[in-house]
């Protein structure tokens, strides 16, 4: 098709409106199904719980392979519900082998439901519509587009309904038996498991139990029952393929992914098994807080009022004392949040973050957006690193995908306390998309987290970015830069551009 039969089409379309979202009908209610004493989860998990009576026990999951191992194991123990809620999920091997997974447990009789946001799902319409025929899944999109397939039909609907369609959900969110949760920043594909010969992610999550896993399903809940939320099957008149095609294929992938060197590096962990046997490390704790944004907060006026994340982080970066330690890919802080940064170091609280480097972020314009403020916070005693790029080739884009070396969303506030989540320190995740974090208050959980940082900031891994007489330097074991290192000129035209046209609250 040629580009002026392409642009014809689409200003037809512009011109003619897309169909709007069908209507909804009333749907009943349902929640998370009851804990029991019936499941081998059951069973396990809740003698750990009674030893800890009103405590969440944690798990922190900073390495790749041991959050896939954990999804694989918590999902073939699980015997009456998963509920799932994610951000992206992708067609690739740890997400084949996931979704086999899934499917093997509903032929199981295991209730699954499946929250997933629709500005990545769309390209997977039909395999999820497949998935959804299963008696045992349900399949629900967040904030759907009208059109199901082609690039064209997408643009035209983004250029009518930006307002609406610029409201994702971030949330990643998986529980099994509603005994056991994992949440924080990961995604479901291969390079947030470090299954990509092309990628090194560093992420971090929190694996769950006890009663904060019951509120973990509250907030799945939520969401699941939401306005926003539809059934894919409302979306779309007839599945082109079916459930056994869609089989046939998984098992392919499944039989595929066996044979692979990262299969068998998953058979030799045993976290889950060491976890349920009592051998893993799991920190119990009475201070702890679940936080989830509402799925309509970007109807909201106040920043406070639309961002629950946020409303809980303030008050306790506000308090630091000492120090304040930040991961955060994402970062554009804007003003408020570079005057409280500047604040803090300048009272004494020694303030360090790592986030992307130009060249390590996949989404250039981002990376415009928080240089706008990196010289006002090395000028204000605020200490930054920025990640060198991986080995392999980065995906980058405008919007956002996710083929960065750094994916962590964690902060620990005076060696006391640590948040995991899938908040960045951004406005989009304050203003526009939907979180959700945990805050604990824990010593020895912050000190673990310390020691990430400490690593990740490493000559060998990171760049130290300071000021020199007004001019910027990278520095690392080996040598001292004075541009952006490593980026590309097509990297820094869009950076440059997202820093003049001032695209922060887009970003």
């Amino acid at each position: 098709m040629s580009v002026l039969r392409c642009i014809g089409i689409l200003l037809i379309m512009l011109a003619t409106g897309c169909a709007g979202l069908p209507e909804k009908p009333p749907l009943p209610v349902e929640n998370a199904l009851p804990t029991a004493a019936t499941t081998p989860l059951d069973n396990a998990v809740a003698p750990r719980e009674a030893a800890h009576p009103d405590q969440a026990g944690f798990v922190m999951l900073d390495e790749g392979r041991k959050a896939f191992a954990a999804r694989t194991q918590i999902t073939r123990a699980a015997r009456r519900s998963l509920d799932i809620q994610t951000y992206i999920w992708r067609n690739d091997l740890t997400g084949r082998f996931l979704a086999h997974e899934i499917l093997a447990a509903a032929d199981q009789g295991i209730r699954v439901r499946l929250l997933l946001d629709d500005l990545d799902s769309r390209a997977k319409n039909d395999l999820l519509l497949a998935l959804d025929q299963h008696p045992n899944i349900a399949v629900r999109l967040f904030n759907p587009m009208t059109s199901r397939r082609g690039m064209l039909g997408a643009a035209a609907e983004f250029l009518q309904a930006f307002h609406r369609l610029n409201h994702r959900m971030h949330i990643k969110n998986w529980i099994a038996d509603n005994r056991i949760a994992i949440v924080g920043g990961r995604n479901v594909g291969d390079e947030y498991f470090t299954a990509s010969e092309d990628t090194n992610f560093a992420d971090f999550e929190l694996l769950m139990l006890g009663p904060v896993v019951r509120e973990a399903s509250a907030a799945f809940d939520r969401y699941w029952n939401a306005a926003e939320v539809y059934p894919i099957a409302l979306l779309n008149e007839q599945p082109p393929l079916t459930l056994l095609q869609v089989r046939a294929a998984l098992e392919e992938a499944r039989a595929n992914a066996l044979g692979s060197r990262y299969a068998a590096a998953l058979q030799q962990d045993n976290a889950v098994q060491q976890l349920i046997g009592g051998q893993a490390q799991v920190y119990w704790r009475h201070d702890y807080q679940l936080v989830v944004d509402a799925p309509d907060k970007h109807r909201r006026d106040d920043v406070l009022d639309k961002s629950s994340v946020l409303r809980a982080l303030l008050p306790r970066l506000e308090r630091a004392q000492r120090e304040l330690l930040i991961i955060s890919p994402y970062f554009v802080p804007g003003k408020e949040g570079t005057a409280l940064l500047v604040g803090l170091a300048q009272r004494g609280v020694r303030v360090k973050l790592l986030t992307n480097s130009l060249a390590a972020n996949d989404v250039a314009a981002v990376h415009g957006g928080y240089s706008r403020y990196r010289t006002i916070l090395l000028e204000g005693g605020v200490e930054l690193w920025e990640l060198k790029p991986e080995a392999g080739p980065i995906n980058s884009s405008l919007l956002g995908s996710s083929g960065a070396s750094l994916h962590t969303k964690a902060l620990a506030v005076d060696g006391e306390m640590l948040f995991v989540g899938s908040y960045n320190l951004d406005p989009r995740s304050t203003a526009l998309n939907a979180e959700l974090g945990v805050l604990v208050d824990s010593s020895a959980m912050a000190q673990r987290f310390a020691e990430d940082f400490i690593r990740h900031t490493a000559g060998t891994y990171a760049w130290r970015v300071t000021l020199d007489n007004g001019t910027l330097q990278w520095h690392d074991d080996s040598d001292v830069k004075t541009r952006e290192p490593a980026a590309s000129v097509g990297r820094r035209l869009v950076a440059w551009l997202a820093r003049v046209l001032r695209l922060d609250p887009l970003l």
